[in-house]
């Protein structure tokens, strides 16, 4: 298919794009109109509307920016780049535009004029709807002389132009100016670890969301199946991040803070400071192991009266009073050797409980039978096999009985577990545990690591559920036994007096069939039942910002990939959580050993070279070798550095200069120590403290925490002394234009020297 222009291929793109999103929304609306009451028929609708609603939100993911590019080869070949792959037609599988992440689009990212990969010119597309408002040529073989009037001395100006485009408060994805080191990242072959290391701006996180993309591309079916996670820092990062996925037609991907990896459990409460790193060393994993296996108990005390006829002093046990047989009396010696068998088993604390109950009833019932069967000449036991079996049905059913279990061995919960140590710590230093103590399930962040250690020593106990389960099902079938009886004696009526030929139901299904296809089935995506399930195994797992998370969070996140395909992302220069092992080796070692592989980014695509210059001087003062990437462009405008006796005011007076012609329309941040934000909202029209910001909005209020992975075109640091270095080095490294400071007394070294 020939077209003269771009426009009229963007134009037949949208049509066919148009075309395919119809047929989609028909399919759904016949597929929902088939009102057919079997399983098979529900099961068959239900595949077809998620199949076109999944098609559905990738067409509609790819409308904006559909085709950027279009790749020029010697031999005559011509292919257009986009988002999404689309074909010419539904009998023919010739692309009308290749999607992105196929191995022939490489050479739109690779290609150079001394490696030009089989290229005579790569165009550049810019559209804004459905209309192209710019064409870039680039020109790979130099004797090729063929112009179009659309080529440009400037290989970059693509790049640049939307390292300088307005931000909007939401990221946005790189496909048009992915460069080659992030082309070879994003498209790594490493099925292990990957750690992806790069300064400020280097482009990290866009590089995981796009290796992300190409993963579910290059292995759909695993990871269709088993999802992905990316973890994010906190909410307002995700939210920042939470459309570039969608805009490559990906969908099916879960995005978590880490406080919201334990289903049922929204961590939203703060930690006073140091508790968090006592909580995240990885030896709290052994501190509560040993919170667990103090629950494990035996009897302590001598019973009251006890003893009083004799000279030795009778063990500890506990007294269970019976209905019709009297007092049971279990020992320590008996709940010892119970104990014993249930540790033994090696399994969680709530599914070895049952080994313990079965034992403490066989102690019991043997107990009662000696004393109900004795026989007064010293003879064997009067009572027989039967009436043992029946006394330890009686004591089985006994509530008292399973009290005086529950008080040895009790069914724990991950919550209960982690809510009674936090209000009495033990297994801890003194100064340590008053640190952690609480008495209000205030979860934070840092408890959600804990929890999921408790759920693992814990267990699970979900026979009651499967013996329900099964009670169902037997119910089930039952009455579909009962359908296909009717059905057969009907027919029987019917034909008395003639040979059926025909075949009736109970002729082609049994009853336990016939009840497995009415069974619901569970049509929610991966990602849907992998957020309520704290078991679930994902395909692959991204980490940003993974130099902050504690050694117990990783406990969490390595049981969530047991393959562990995993991407990481992070800066150890900008660790900043008192928790964060910042080494890669600290991180990893516990778990793959050196098998990982470490790729460093040194590119900084968003930071102008005068606010890193300026930034890097931060932490110079404290670190001499420190080396930042370098920028890609420069500004001309230098970072203003002003001190002042009234903030909330001359923050104000900032934020109104803050907006020259040339980024109006953007976005600007004020980063402040968390203490000086009610009195800075308060100055500042529309912007309120104590709550997630909407990066949406003209002008935020964050912390330098809160401003990780985000970027904005201005940016005022305020109270930069009151920063630690690597926060304030987070903070200084957040604009895409201008940077200016705001303080009222001294400044850390570094900026002082800049004033």
């Amino acid at each position: 298919m020939e077209f003269r222009n771009e426009q009229q291929f963007i134009d037949a793109l949208y049509a066919r794009l148009d075309g395919l999103r119809d047929q989609a929304e028909l399919a759904v609306q016949q597929a929902l109109s088939e009102t057919g009451a079997g399983f098979q028929a529900r099961l068959e609708r239900d595949v077809v509307v998620a199949e076109q609603s999944g098609l559905l939100s990738a067409l509609n993911a790819g409308e904006n920016g559909l085709c950027f590019g279009r790749l020029e080869f010697s031999d005559g070949q011509d292919h257009h780049i986009g988002r999404i792959g689309i074909r010419q037609d539904d009998t023919d599988r010739t692309p009308l535009v290749l999607d992105w992440r196929a191995e022939v689009a490489r050479p739109f990212y690779l290609a150079t004029g001394h490696f030009p990969m089989g290229l005579r010119r790569r165009r550049h597309i810019t559209t804004r709807g459905r209309e192209v408002t710019a064409l870039h040529d680039e020109i790979l073989d130099l004797a090729d002389t063929e112009r179009t009037g659309h080529e440009g001395a400037d290989a970059d100006a693509v790049l640049l132009a939307a390292l300088d485009a307005a931000r909007t408060g939401r990221m946005h994805d790189i496909v048009q100016t992915i460069q080659a080191e992030q082309d070879r990242i994003i498209r790594s072959p490493h099925r292990g670890v990957l750690v992806v290391e790069g300064g400020p701006g280097t482009g990290k996180t866009a590089v995981a969301l796009h290796r992300a993309a190409f993963l579910l591309y290059a292995h759909r079916e695993l990871l269709a199946k088993r999802g992905v996670l990316i973890v994010g820092p906190n909410p307002a990062f995700l939210g920042y991040i939470g459309e570039v996925l969608p805009s490559l037609g990906e969908t099916g991907v879960l995005l978590s803070t880490l406080g919201e990896l334990f289903p049922g459990i929204r961590a939203t409460g703060t930690d006073r400071p140091g508790a968090a790193a006592v909580k995240g060393r990885a030896g709290m994993a052994d501190v509560l192991a040993l919170v667990v296996r103090d629950r494990q108990a035996l009897p302590e005390t001598v019973p009251a009266g006890s003893g009083e006829d004799s000279a030795v002093l009778p063990e500890p046990a506990l007294e269970i009073d019976h209905d019709d047989y009297g007092t049971l009396r279990l020992d320590r010696t008996m709940a010892h050797e119970a104990r014993d068998r249930a540790r033994a088993t090696g399994l969680p604390h709530n599914l070895a409980r049952p080994y313990f109950a079965f034992r403490v009833i066989d102690s019991l019932t043997q107990q009662l039978a000696d004393r109900l069967g004795a026989d007064p000449y010293g003879g064997p036991n009067l009572l027989g096999a039967d009436d043992i079996a029946q006394l330890g049905k009686e004591i089985a059913t006994s509530a008292e009985v399973h009290a005086a279990i529950d008080s040895l061995w009790p069914p724990l919960t991950p919550r209960q577990l982690i809510a009674d140590f936090f209000a009495e710590p033990t297994h801890l230093p003194a100064d340590e545990a008053e640190l952690i103590r609480r008495t209000t399930e205030d979860w934070t962040p840092a408890d959600i690591p804990l929890l999921d250690e408790a759920a693992e020593l814990l267990g699970f106990d979900d026979s009651a559920e499967r013996a329900a389960e099964e009670r169902e099902r037997q119910e089930r079938i039952a009455y579909a036994q009962g359908v296909l009886d009717l059905s057969q004696g009907s027919e029987s009526y019917e034909f008395e007096d003639m040979e059926n030929e025909f075949l009736a139901a109970h002729d082609i299904i049994d009853a336990e069939r016939m009840a497995q296809r009415q069974e619901e089935a569970d049509h929610r995506s991966a990602a849907e039942r992998a957020a309520a399930d704290r078991t679930w195994a994902f395909g692959h797992v991204i980490v940003d910002e993974a130099q902050e998370l504690s050694e117990m969070a990783w406990r969490l996140l390595m049981r969530r990939c047991p393959t562990r395909s995993m991407t990481l992302v992070g800066d150890p220069a900008q660790t900043g959580d008192e928790a964060g092992c910042g080494s890669w080796k600290r991180i990893l070692d516990p778990y793959v050993g050196d098998r990982f592989e470490l790729v460093r980014l040194g590119v900084n695509y968003r930071t102008p070279a005068e606010i890193m210059d300026l930034a890097a001087a931060v932490l110079r003062a404290r670190h001499p070798g420190f080396e930042p990437p370098s920028s890609v462009r420069s500004t001309g405008r230098r970072p203003w550095v002003r001190e002042t006796d009234d903030l909330p005011g001359a923050v104000a007076d900032a934020v109104r200069e803050g907006a020259p012609a040339e980024v109006r329309g953007g976005r600007l941040a004020v980063i402040a120590p968390r203490p000086l934000h009610g009195a800075l909202a308060a100055a500042l029209p529309g912007v309120r403290a104590g709550e997630e910001p909407d990066l949406t909005r003209p002008v935020v209020l964050l912390d330098p925490r809160q401003a990780k992975g985000l970027e904005f075109d201005s940016v005022i640091v305020v109270e930069p002394a009151d920063h630690e270095p690597s926060d304030l080095y987070v903070a200084l490294t957040r604009a895409t234009q201008t940077l200016g400071v705001l303080h009222t007394g001294r400044l850390p070294e570094g900026l002082a020297e800049r004033r």
